[in-house]
């Protein structure tokens, strides 16, 4: 039992030192709100990790104290006192903690939108992102499902709409640094689900549905974007990649992307 007991202190170590020490963490974040999630989690982590530790004390007093050969085992059958006051704390702790993680939750769905805000429609569809940008209008144009064509008109604008005639489509998302961007996710057939692990964004697209994502990207490069939701045969192949531009290049590939249409 001993051997037991010291196995599982060895496993509670390692796990503490590996998430101390930052080898189990997410990626860098590139949002100022993605950071306010990390710091959220890691409360979250301090506080269940604490308890998680005090159980495993508690559970090597037991396993020690009354291990074969160290006398008898004596029975305690509760004090109603102590359960209320469990559960009273545990209640008061979990509370605590959904309530300080709503302001993250509204500032990614609900807060006010910025005027300089640039919208940007993503359409999920078995198995790509389609990426609609408004155009020089600034307006999306009209889509009609009987107008879809998978390889030539996947949203199905209808060119018939003024507001859609300079609407670009791509499977790329781009963005400039430092701009607040506002992301229409939908889904042309089943549910998918839109995950950016930088930005600490996980949001399904529902089909029917049109559910927006706020966040304003600090840090260029490249970053993944995968389908988190299994999506059918062809879900591994759902994958495409987030752009975070400077300004300059950023208005310099809108314009190749404008021209290309």
């Amino acid at each position: 039992m001993a051997w037991l007991l010291a196995l599982l202190f060895i496993l509670t170590a390692v796990m503490i030192v590996g998430g101390i020490a930052g080898n189990w963490v997410f990626p860098a974040a590139i949002t100022d709100l993605a950071r306010q999630f990390d710091d959220q989690f890691l409360l979250t982590i301090l506080i269940t990790g604490f308890f998680f530790v005090l159980m495993h004390v508690i559970l090597a007093y037991i396993v020690l104290r009354f291990q074969e050969g160290r006398g008898t085992a004596s029975y305690w059958f509760g004090n109603i006192k102590w359960v209320w006051a469990t559960v009273a704390v545990m209640a008061v702790v979990d509370l605590s903690l959904a309530f300080g993680s709503e302001s993250i939750w509204h500032k990614l769905h609900l807060a006010e939108d910025s005027s300089t805000a640039i919208r940007i429609e993503v359409v999920a569809q078995q198995f790509v992102w389609n990426v609609r940008y408004s155009g020089p209008d600034g307006q999306f144009g009209r889509v009609s499902r009987d107008l879809v064509d998978d390889a030539l008109n996947p949203l199905g604008i209808d060119p018939a709409d003024p507001a859609g005639k300079d609407d670009m489509v791509q499977p790329t998302l781009m963005v400039p640094v430092g701009r607040e961007i506002i992301l229409n996710l939908e889904s042309k057939d089943v549910i998918h689900s839109f995950f950016v692990p930088e930005l600490r964004m996980k949001q399904d697209a529902v089909p029917g549905l049109s559910i927006p994502l706020r966040f304003t990207p600090d840090t260029p490069g490249r970053y993944e974007i995968a389908c988190a939701e299994l999506c059918g045969l062809g879900h591994h192949q759902m994958r495409s990649f987030l752009d975070v531009l400077d300004t300059d290049e950023y208005e310099s590939r809108l314009q190749e992307l404008t021209n290309a249409f």
